[in-house]
């Protein structure tokens, strides 16, 4: 069982010094429900699943680089990583906040069914994974395959976006500022509505980016995937 600390003693865990499982167990027990100051994780050197499955609304601050799986499952957290992130931060993230101040690897969001995920830099490939209602915004550009099989909520993408961009989207939608390379398949370019426009806005507001909203790109689906239609000839 892990040692835990006394309240007053256990805002601040050094993981050059402390296991991550005193740090995740505390968040986990301790902190429930106990008002205080940022939860501050120093020296992480890339541990994996920090800060996995909270369900309270703590705020965690995480100096430098994660691993896998940052703030996955977060439920009402507020989780900020002051560094870089490895694959999967943020999956399966059902509310709250998290944000990578630096660039996140593979299906960042990856599940995600609500709160908001913010990316200062760059994200990988597949961000936003089968996204089931959360949104995304992320400052730079992301990966080939990113929003694959989005099912819903929303993705802003303040930079460019590589191959097969919505591959297979449904009801999700995403907002592009600058250059598509391809969209994959049954996604398409839309007009852009004062409702986009405004949703961008809120959303760039939201993550502290001044972008115009004007300027994004509207992409959604075509939902020719919807229904299994014989003579295709399984060529969409």
């Amino acid at each position: 069982m892990a040692n835990l600390r006394p309240l007053h003693q256990a805002r601040e865990f050094d993981l050059a010094r402390d296991s991550l499982r005193d740090l995740n167990s505390f968040l986990h027990q301790q902190a429930l429900g106990q008002a205080g100051p940022p939860i501050q994780v120093r020296n992480p050197d890339g541990a994996h699943s920090i800060a996995v499955g909270l369900n309270a609304e703590l705020d965690v601050q995480i100096y430098g680089h994660v691993g896998y799986y940052v703030a996955g499952m977060n439920k009402y957290a507020s989780v900020t990583v002051h560094g870089n992130a490895g694959p999967g931060a943020a999956e399966n993230m059902m509310s709250g906040r998290v944000h990578i101040k630096g660039f996140a690897s593979t299906a960042a969001g990856a599940s995600a069914h609500g709160g908001l995920l913010v990316i200062d830099g760059d994200a990988s490939l597949r961000c936003g994974i089968s996204l089931k209602g959360a949104d995304i915004v992320v400052g730079g550009s992301v990966g080939s395959f990113s929003a694959f099989m989005a099912q819903a909520g929303r993705m802003v993408i303040c930079g460019d976006a590589e191959d097969a961009l919505g591959d297979s989207l449904y009801e999700a939608v995403i907002y592009v500022l600058g250059k598509v390379r391809s969209l994959g398949a049954d996604a398409r370019f839309e007009p852009m509505t004062d409702t986009d426009r405004a949703t961008v806005k809120s959303l760039l507001a939201q993550a502290g980016l001044n972008h115009d909203a004007a300027e994004f790109k509207r992409v959604a689906s075509a939902k020719n995937l919807y229904h299994w239609h014989a003579d295709a000839d399984q060529e969409y």
